[in-house]
Order: structure tokens, then C-alpha cells, then sequence
């Protein structure tokens, strides 16, 4: 039987991405069609111009379809922005029967979902962490054991219902259902960590244009997750201050000349441009370019650091942090967020893609893979998407797959 075609849409704040793909040999996608617009109508995550979002994703959308073939209907879409939260949940039901059924982890982890939740959120994720049967915990696979009482510890993940409906909207305005909605660092995980660094704990750390989005792993599961409302849009803006420069000069100086460690440049190399209200090119050192963009990259670990303490984690890291999204192509930015973090730090992007991906090499666009392959795993269970939550049904469901599908997809 073929394989189903998967659809994928990013909207960030500085891109808008839209993929197809195919999963082939069971583990590569091959990537159909691609389409990537700079991103207008949004600001750090969500929607601020529903008509200016909606032609973007409309246009991202037309390209994919266009290199394709093919007709996109649906999508899986990516959400990030400071309207995200997080809390810690526990779901507890009596056994139906004397044996620890699919039907009773499922009802577990509704009663866990249940959590009060003001009237103007929504559920995005219900993440299974633990199970507790009888008491007894740690607890990864509880079907088929004898028990009168299960529990389930899971990370339950809102937003805020109107920036959410926002994005629906203007995905919708471009002719497309969205069948759900995944968090960045959720998405990104699934294409930059191995199954060693979920086990041995670490945290992915997503910096894009508008946000930077964090998610702690650990024991192979989601204890954490975090978005900040800072990103590389305010490098840029802080050069376009410091250096009397347009937006525009200030990002392509930016990408051409930027570092982020003063110490590893010449501090006598030099570029010229033209400032506002200056006719002739001015001399601008690049030293003074790194100064501007190295304490804005170290706010922002700084930032990342105090969440991780805060968290409580920040001791069962030991295969520290994994850095993705477009500003981790800054270069010496590895090398300032060990010094910041005092942990090891890997800057990665997609594994496993062939196809149409000439673009997609790169950790701007881990997101939007990640997208691609949370579609898989819904389309091994689901067939048909839901944006409220899944249905498991069938007797014969491979309780490991199922076990993964629990963690990471709910609702």
C-alpha cells in the first residue's frame, strides 16, 4: 500500500513554510513539494494581520502545490509564541477490569487532559510522562498488568484560544484545514534527537525570528516546555538602533558580517554602508557589529539558563542542549552558549530527508520537518486528522508505537 502524502505548514515570524512529503524505507521522507515566503502579519509567534498572514500562508501553499503536483487540503501547523503555557497534570481512573487495558490508558490520560483550564485556552498537547499502578510507579507500559488503580503524570500544553483561532483562520483564508497544531521545539525534536539524548536527558532549544522555544527531554519524555518572546528579529533590531540602519541593511549586514564572540574576530576588519541620512558609505568595524549582537545572543541563554533552573532540571541534562532554528547559523554562537550554559551544545538540523532539500539543509527549517514527521506518526493511527484529539480503536495496535503516539500527540 502506498504510503499517504503528508503536508506540513510553518508559520513563523520571519518565514512561512509549507512542505510534502512522503515516507519511504520507513524512515526517510522524500520531500514532494516546498514552498517558503518571508512571513508578514506576524509578530513573535501569532497572528497580528489576519489578511497579510493568510496571502503569505496562501502563497507558501500555491509553490508546494505547484512543485508537487498535488492539492493540499490539510496540514499539520506550527504554533509558538508567548500566549504558550504549560503545566503539570494527573489523571486517575478506576480499572475496567482486573487487567490494564488501551481503553483504560486512554481514559487515564482524558482525566489528566481534564485539568481546570480558563475558558479562554486550549488544550495543544497532553504529553505522558509516567504511570502509577496501585502505587507503584515509574511505571513506562502498564497494559496487560494486573491492577485496580491507574494513574498517569503527564505535561499538559495550552494556548491562548483566540491567537490560536487566529492562525486557523489564516491558514483556512488559504484554502487549508489545520488538523493540529504542534509546538516548535516538539516538531524540531522529532528531527534533531536521538533516542540516547531523549533517555539521557536534554533540552531543545529553538531560536527563530520571533521566539526562542525550549523543551526539556528527559527518560525519553517531555517534562518541560517554554517559548520566550525574544528571537533574532531583535538582533536585527538592536543593530538597526545601535548602527543608525534600516531594518533591512541591518538584517543583510547581519547575515553577511554577523558573529556572536567578539574574541574570535579581527577587531581592525571593517565593511561600509550607508547609515540613514548619509550620502557616502561609512566605515563600520566589525567589532563594534559583534559587541551589538553578542549581548543580545547572551541575554537570550541567559534567559533560556534561568527557565532551566527554574524548571528544576537543569541537573539531569547530561547531553546538554541541542541548538536549532535560523539563528543558530550565527557563527560562534555554539561557542557563547556553552560558555553562557555551562553545558555541551550541538547546533543540528533534519536527518533522514531526501528529495526536494536543497533548501531544507539547514536548522531554520528543523521545524517544518518536524512537522512532517508528527504526520507520520498520526497517520499510522488516525488516517484522518483531528485538531481535538485522535481516536485509538482496534484491537490489534502495536502497544510501543501506541506508547510513543500517547507521549507526543494527544489530543
Amino acid at each position: 500500500m502506498e504510503s499517504p502524502i503528508i503536508v506540513g505548514i510553518d508559520v513563523g515570524t520571519t518565514k512561512t513554510c509549507t512542505l510534502v512529503a512522503r515516507l519511504e524505507n520507513d524512515s526517510q521522507l522524500r520531500i514532494l513539494g516546498v514552498g517558503i515566503e518571508p512571513s508578514k502579519g506576524m509578530r513573535k509567534g501569532g497572528v497580528v494581520d489576519l489578511n497579510a498572514a493568510g496571502a503569505v500562508i496562501a502563497r507558501s501553499v500555491e509553490k508546494a502545490e505547484h512543485t508537487s503536483g498535488l492539492e493540499i487540503e490539510s496540514a499539520l501547523v506550527s504554533l509558538a509564541g508567548s500566549f504558550i503555557t504549560s503545566e503539570n497534570s494527573r489523571g486517575v481512573v478506576g480499572v475496567s477490569g482486573r487487567t490494564i487495558s488501551n481503553d483504560d490508558v486512554v481514559r487515564a490520560v482524558e482525566a489528566a487532559r481534564a485539568v481546570s483550564i480558563p475558558h479562554n485556552r486550549e488544550v495543544i498537547h497532553v504529553i505522558q510522562r509516567d504511570f502509577v499502578v496501585d502505587g507503584q510507579g515509574g511505571i513506562r507500559v502498564p497494559t496487560g498488568m494486573h491492577g485496580y488503580r491507574l494513574e498517569v503524570e503527564t505535561h499538559v500544553i495550552t494556548a491562548a484560544a483566540a491567537t490560536v483561532e487566529n492562525l486557523r483562520q489564516a491558514v483556512a483564508a488559504a484554502g487549508v484545514h489545520a488538523s493540529q497544531f504542534v509546538l516548535n521545539p516538539l516538531a524540531s525534536a522529532e528531527v534533531v534527537l536521538s533516542d540516547s539524548e531523549r533517555e539521557m536527558g536534554v533540552v531543545v532549544c529553538d531560536i527563530g525570528g520571533g521566539t526562542t522555544d525550549m523543551a526539556i527531554f528527559i527518560d525519553g519524555d517531555v517534562w518541560h516546555t517554554m517559548v520566550l518572546g525574544v528571537g533574532g528579529n531583535h538582533v536585527t533590531s538592536d543593530i538597526a538602533h545601535g548602527l543608525h540602519l534600516s531594518l533591512e541593511q541591518a538584517e543583510e549586514i547581519k547575515l553577511k558580517h554577523g558573529h556572536a564572540l567578539q574574541g574570535e574576530i579581527d577587531p581592525e576588519e571593517a565593511f561600509y554602508i550607508n547609515p540613514f541620512g548619509e550620502k557616502d558609505p561609512v566605515k563600520i568595524l566589525r567589532g563594534d557589529l559583534t559587541h551589538i549582537i553578542e549581548a543580545r545572543i547572551e541575554e537570550i541563554f541567559s534567559l533560556v539558563l534561568q527557565e532551566i533552573k527554574r524548571s528544576g532540571y537543569d541537573g539531569l541534562l547530561p547531553a546538554g542542549m541541542i541548538l536549532t532554528g535560523g539563528v543558530s547559523n550565527l557563527p560562534g554562537i555554539r561557542q557563547l552558549a556553552k560558555d553562557v550554559l555551562g553545558m555541551p551544545v550541538q547546533i543540528s538540523q533534519p536527518k533522514n530527508i531526501i528529495g526536494m532539500v536543497d533548501q531544507l539543509n539547514s536548522p531554520a527549517y528543523a521545524t517544518s520537518v518536524g512537522l512532517l514527521r508528527w504526520a507520520v506518526l498520526m497517520s499510522e493511527f488516525v488516517g484522518a486528522y483531528s485538531s481535538r484529539r485522535p481516536i485509538i480503536s482496534g484491537e490489534n495496535v502495536d502497544w510501543m508505537k501506541m506508547k510513543d503516539w500517547l507521549r507526543r500527540l494527544l489530543p
